[in-house]
């Protein structure tokens, strides 16, 4: 009789286990969002911050292992000229806590994105200078899940561009602009919030 009720207890505990286990499993999970980002330290607006919008989706690889996959613009204004950043890249997000899909979940990332910023004269929309450059970035953030499925992510980062440079120079309000090629590198801080769905999986993680 007892080794009975012992079995059937080991039964039910190992069984509760195992689905413990597999709800644990997000590998392959794809999520999708929106987000808004305040872009700072921009030296070519005279340290006014940009104020911007974007979409994003993310494709799990691993438990502790995420990528993430977004397009943002991001628009800021001095009163002599105006900018507008075109953001589309990804990175990789790194969990180092084993800690599951419930509450905060913080990550590492880091990743790759192509930028494309122009910039316009207020008093002369003729006079615009624009460039393509590529970027890399780095940062710290957070997951925080109302359910399974919903969560909320607020990250902040530091992104570099390389490539072509653009500066301004305003001489009796009259907006010039000089673009010059080489390794030299601009950089901004990123602070970002959005809000994601998990809209099921891609395939089943093992």
């Amino acid at each position: 009789m007892k080794l009975s009720v012992l079995i059937l207890f080991m039964t039910v505990v190992l069984q509760s286990m195992s689905q413990e286990l597999v709800e644990k499993k997000h590998t392959g999970e794809l999520n999708v969002g929106v987000r808004s980002t305040t872009s700072f330290f921009d030296n070519t607006n005279d340290g006014h911050p940009g104020m911007g919008t974007g979409g994003n989706f993310r494709i799990r690889l691993a438990d502790r292992v995420n990528t993430d996959w977004f397009a943002d613009y991001i628009f800021s204004m001095n009163k002599y000229l105006k900018r507008a950043d075109y953001h589309i890249g990804w990175s990789v997000m790194f969990y180092p806590f084993n800690v599951q899909n419930k509450g905060f979940r913080p990550y590492v990332l880091a990743g790759h994105c192509f930028d494309y910023t122009v910039l316009t004269q207020l008093s002369n929309n003729t006079n615009t200078a624009n460039r393509w450059s590529s970027a890399i970035q780095g940062g710290l953030g957070t997951h925080y899940y109302f359910t399974e499925r919903l969560d909320f992510v607020f990250q902040a980062q530091y992104m570099m561009h390389l490539g072509t440079h653009l500066e301004t120079v305003v001489t009796n309000s009259n907006v010039h602009f000089l673009k010059e090629k080489g390794t030299l590198a601009e950089g901004h801080l990123l602070l970002t919030v959005g809000i994601n769905y998990n809209l099921g999986k891609l395939w089943k993680g093992k």
